[in-house]
């Protein structure tokens, strides 16, 4: 069977919301995905996405599990927590007028990133199992917004090819690079690969090189205060903003039992209970945890990712394929150190389904 692409508009009830895609589909189209072993789903938004069928499957896909989950993320990233993405005079690109519009949204940008939401998620078709798309900023002054997420229905897919790509990074060791940017030249060259090697509907997969441990990727929005500041923050220290916005229980140390007032530096032992709670896990994991956000590494505190995939469709009547992606939708590197040479190593895979 040749896949089957479905295209769906989205109307979110509150700021945070959780829908079932797959319950969607099937009052809108029936059982039309049923036949298929796989189903990509897609979101073209920067504070909508979709969490991995694994961690969903650990969950047992239920809202009382899931919802909690990133509830506690969102602790660590209030909104109004001073964020330079919602200073608007900051924010030389946009127009007054625009300024007077803009969601003040940075604490969802960075919910997204760092609960591990992906724009895209390749799913092990189970027709009566939910697939949620979870919604971050879905209300903005009594505004509703309009989301759009594509279903990609398929069997199985194929290489169709691999290339190694260098990208130029920051001298800098906390930064990040805009991998659609003209001068970094990714996308110029994936679209060059699609035309030697022709992909109707697939998937084009960013990986880090394995032995790069120190940055990460995602899709997300590349705006300059946003990622050169806000995110270096978190980078920095991963539990900065809810320290500035949050209660802190630092005003109180006699009140925290455990094993060191260093882990009153922040009101984050509730929180990260509620995170170890939603996942299952033990109290030695909250040990570990705890120990990882009091430091620095949010590279293992935040659910960063070494692979993000953009959809490649030939819908709307194009003779060919080629990549899809939001308005404001950018593949992005994160590294927390520098880089031997000035350049890391991205794998480039295109693959097509069938």
């Amino acid at each position: 069977m040749a896949p089957t692409e479905l295209i769906m508009d989205l109307q979110p009830r509150t700021r945070f919301d959780v829908i079932d895609v797959a319950a969607r589909t099937r009052d809108q189209f029936g059982g039309v995905l049923d036949r298929y072993r796989k189903a990509f789903y897609c979101s073209y938004h920067t504070t909508a996405g979709y969490l991995e069928q694994s961690l969903c499957a650990r969950l047992g896909y239920r809202r009382d599990r899931l919802d909690p989950f990133i509830q506690a993320v969102q602790k660590i990233f209030p909104p109004d927590a001073g964020y330079r993405h919602d200073q608007m005079e900051l924010r030389d690109e946009l127009t007054e007028e625009q300024k007077r519009v803009e969601p003040r949204n940075a604490d969802s940008h960075l919910t997204f990133i760092g609960s591990g939401l992906r724009n895209c998620v390749a799913y092990t078709n189970q027709p009566r199992t939910p697939v949620y798309f979870m919604e971050l900023d879905g209300v903005f002054e009594g505004r509703v917004r309009t989301r759009h997420t594509s279903i990609l229905a398929y069997d199985r897919e194929e290489v169709v090819h691999t290339a190694r790509c260098k990208v130029p990074v920051s001298r800098h060791p906390i930064n990040s690079v805009n991998l659609a940017d003209a001068e970094t030249g990714l996308l110029a060259q994936i679209n060059e690969l699609l035309e030697q090697h022709p992909v109707a509907k697939g998937r084009v997969e960013i990986s880090l090189d394995p032995e790069d441990c120190d940055a990460a990727l995602t899709v997300n929005e590349y705006e300059t205060m946003l990622m050169r500041h806000d995110l270096t923050e978190v980078l920095r220290d991963p539990l900065r903003f809810m320290a500035q916005r949050g209660r802190s229980l630092l005003r109180d140390p006699k009140a925290i039992p455990f094993k060191s007032l260093e882990y009153a530096k922040y009101d984050a032992v509730r929180v990260l209970n509620e995170i170890i709670d939603s996942l299952g896990l033990s109290e030695s994991a909250l040990e570990r945890l705890l120990g990882r956000a009091m430091g620095f590494p949010a590279r293992r505190f935040l659910r960063l990712k070494r692979s993000v995939s953009l959809p490649i469709s030939n819908a709307e009547g194009r003779p060919a394929g080629r990549v899809v992606r939001g308005t404001y939708q950018s593949p992005i590197l994160i590294q927390w150190h520098n880089a031997p040479g000035g350049s890391r190593t991205v794998d480039v895979t295109l693959r097509e389904f069938a």
